[in-house]
Formats: C-alpha cells, sequence, structure tokens
C-alpha cells in the first residue's frame, strides 16, 4: 500500500483483530471470528469489501466478505478441485488451505485469485460466487513431480503478483517449487528461478524445486521483485528473469519469511530475521527488523521498542507490512509492533494476542 492507511488487519489463530489509527494512535477496533483460525485477512479498495479466509481444522477452510466492515458477514463460495484432480498419482487433490487471497487488476474489480494447498491457483469473475481451477498450471508438466510441501504436506502457492501495468502478467511463488510467471492471462506458465540456490536439493540450481517463502514486487518498479527465500533474501531488477542474492553477509538479514518494499523505492525493503531453518526464533533473542535502502548492499539492524532479550519471536511470511512510511508486524507468540518511522522505532500493539498469520493494512473511508 502506498499510501497512509487508517485501518490494520491481524489475521490471528483465534479470529480476525483490526485496529484503528485515532487521535490516541492505533487501538482496537473490533474482533471477529473468535475462536477461529484466519489464515489471511485483506481489505479490497476497488470494491470495499473485507475478506477473511477462515482455517476451521476439522471442518476446513470457510471465505466470508463483509461490506460494512465486520457488522455483517457473508459467507462466499471456497475454491474447489475438480472431480478426479490429483496432486500425484493415487492422492487425490482437495482443498487443505487458503494461502492467499489477492484482488485481481484494478480494470477487472470482479475478479479474485486464490493460492491453495494442494498447490492449486484458482480464480474467481464474480467476487467468490464461484471458483476456477487454473487448470493450465495445475497441469504444468513439472507440478506433479517437481512441486512438493516445504513445512507442510504438500506445495502451497502463497504469493501472487500481478502487474498494474498489464492484467495478464502475474507471478506466483510456490513452496515448494519456485517462481513462475504467465504474460497470457494464465493461458500458460514459465518457472522464473535462474540465480536461486536450493542447499537443500541434489542440484541447488533446479529450475523447479525452490522454496521463496514469500515474494512481492515493488509498487514504485514492477520489475523489480524480493523474495525471502528458505536460503536467503533475493531480488530481481528484470522482471524475475534473474535473482540475485542480497542477503547479510555474516549479518542477521538471510533466513526469515517476511519482506516488505517501500512503496516509493524499489531498493528499500525490510525483513524480519530468524535464526536459521533449524532454530526458528529470534537470533540470540533479540527482536529486529533488517531494513536496506539500496537493494542488499548494505542492511540496517533496527531494534528500537522491541524486545532484546528471552525473545523467541519470529514473523510468518504474511505478517508484515507497509503503508506509506508506516511498518506493521506480528509474531508467531502473539506479540505485535507499528513504526510510523520507516522501522527506526516500535511501539507495541498488543503482548497477550494469539499468534499473527497475517497483517495487512486498509483504508476506512467512512
Amino acid at each position: 500500500m502506498d499510501s497512509a492507511a487508517n485501518r490494520l488487519l491481524l489475521g490471528t489463530r483465534k479470529g480476525l483483530m483490526i485496529f484503528e489509527r485515532s487521535e490516541r494512535g492505533w487501538e482496537k477496533h473490533s474482533h471477529h471470528f473468535a475462536g477461529v483460525a484466519i489464515a489471511y485477512s485483506i481489505f479490497d479498495e476497488r470494491t470495499g469489501l473485507l475478506w477473511a479466509c477462515q482455517d476451521h481444522g476439522h471442518w476446513g477452510q470457510k471465505l466470508s466478505c463483509s461490506a460494512d466492515w465486520g457488522t455483517t458477514w457473508q459467507d462466499c463460495a471456497v475454491p474447489a478441485y475438480p472431480e478426479g484432480a490429483e496432486i500425484s498419482e493415487g492422492k487425490p487433490a482437495t482443498l487443505r488451505y487458503l494461502w492467499v487471497l489477492q484482488p485481481g487488476h484494478a480494470d477487472q474489480p470482479d475478479t479474485l485469485w486464490a493460492g491453495t494447498e494442494p498447490g492449486g491457483l484458482f480464480v474467481s469473475h464474480d467476487r467468490a460466487k464461484s471458483w476456477q481451477l487454473v487448470e493450465s498450471l495445475w497441469n504444468h508438466p513439472s507440478r506433479a513431480k517437481g512441486w512438493f510441501g516445504g513445512g507442510r504436506d504438500d506445495a502451497g502457492i502463497h504469493s501472487v503478483v500481478i502487474d498494474p501495468r498489464d492484467a495478464r502478467h502475474m507471478f506466483i511463488a510456490v513452496s515448494c517449487a519456485g517462481v513462475f510467471e504467465t504474460t497470457d492471462g494464465a493461458q500458460s506458465w514459465h518457472p522464473r528461478n535462474t540465480g536461486l540456490n536450493a542447499d537443500f536439493l541434489p542440484d541447488p540450481a533446479a529450475e523447479v524445486g525452490q522454496d521463496p517463502h514469500f515474494m512481492v514486487a515493488a509498487p514504485g518498479d514492477p520489475d523489480t521483485l524480493w523474495q525471502q527465500n528458505h536460503c536467503g533474501i533475493y531480488m530481481s531488477r528484470d522482471g524475475a528473469k534473474t535473482w540475485q542474492m542480497v542477503s547479510e553477509d555474516g549479518g542477521p538479514a538471510h533466513f526469515g519469511f517476511a519482506v516488505a518494499v517501500d512503496p516509493h523505492c524499489p531498493e528499500r525493503a525490510w525483513v524480519v530475521p530468524a535464526t536459521s531453518d533449524q532454530n526458528r526464533i529470534a537470533i540470540d533473542g533479540a527482536l529486529c527488523v533488517c531494513r536496506t535502502d539500496d537493494g542488499g548492499e548494505n542492511w540496517k539492524r533496527q531494534s528500537k521498542g522491541l524486545p532484546q532479550e528471552g525473545c523467541f519471536d519470529i514473523a510468518y511470511r504474511h505478517a508484515l507490512d507497509i503503508a506509506g512510511a508506516t511498518l506493521a508486524f506480528g509474531s508467531t507468540t502473539g506479540n505485535a509492533w507499528l513504526s510510523e518511522d520507516l522501522g527506526e522505532s516500535w511501539d507495541c500493539l498488543g503482548t497477550a494476542l494469539p499468534p499473527v498469520y497475517s497483517v495487512r493494512f486498509a483504508n476506512h473511508a467512512g
């Protein structure tokens, strides 16, 4: 989001929490779906609809939308795999997780995209009244044998990036498979993983099998993309044709899940580092955010206001966001912080929250 926001959506293990900016600062505004895990929530500025992806565990996935900021909710259709669809031979495909819901291009206000586990991308052209599996991606020759789960049983599409200049141009990121691009409105897909290094594979430079944890395009230059990968931080300046590792050599900015990019400066980005794949806690028990202003050439540790001892927090892939100069992130241990000075200092929004799965800014015009 490239402008100041006045609301903040936290998808948590125990419902959707909405914070609002007031004269007194940021305060809790409302709580929805108490007791239900909200995997992802986003406000669609094109339609004024608030969306909540719910993970009911035993009862499965649900999707709801609200036109009045949660006063009332409407249940919507959820993506469904066609009869006979298989993850691999003899393994039926059914919806296991709604990873992300992405509003479509500005010129297509009724279109939504949904990334799911076990690796299906779905599209709706009627505001989630119905969904269609993107068969061209599902039937990609790499999927059945080259896609696999990273931390979950099967592959998941967690990042959907739409080029604001062209509705037919999109990227997705899959854990585990890598980045894929379409330039013809999802009719065909091509892997875009040159330069990535999967050190857990027999061939680290494999075209398919990479593990992006999250990917985002710079709003100020859609050809600049960033990803927090399982094996480091990567940046592309040529529309994902090639990737360059920009992790901090010997410093904390390397392993993690989330990345956010400045809406006006494509070279400026933030990550929330964890110790390592094997040790997913704050480094040395001290939580920090790292910022680069020069495309990863240099990184600055930002920790003012964050706990600096006995800390186990990490941020999930969707749990960091930016709007203008304001950043916010939530943690696995139920803490949330906000900065209004590009990360130089942080204020605590709450220390007794449920684990936070997603953090997204929004604008309430009322």
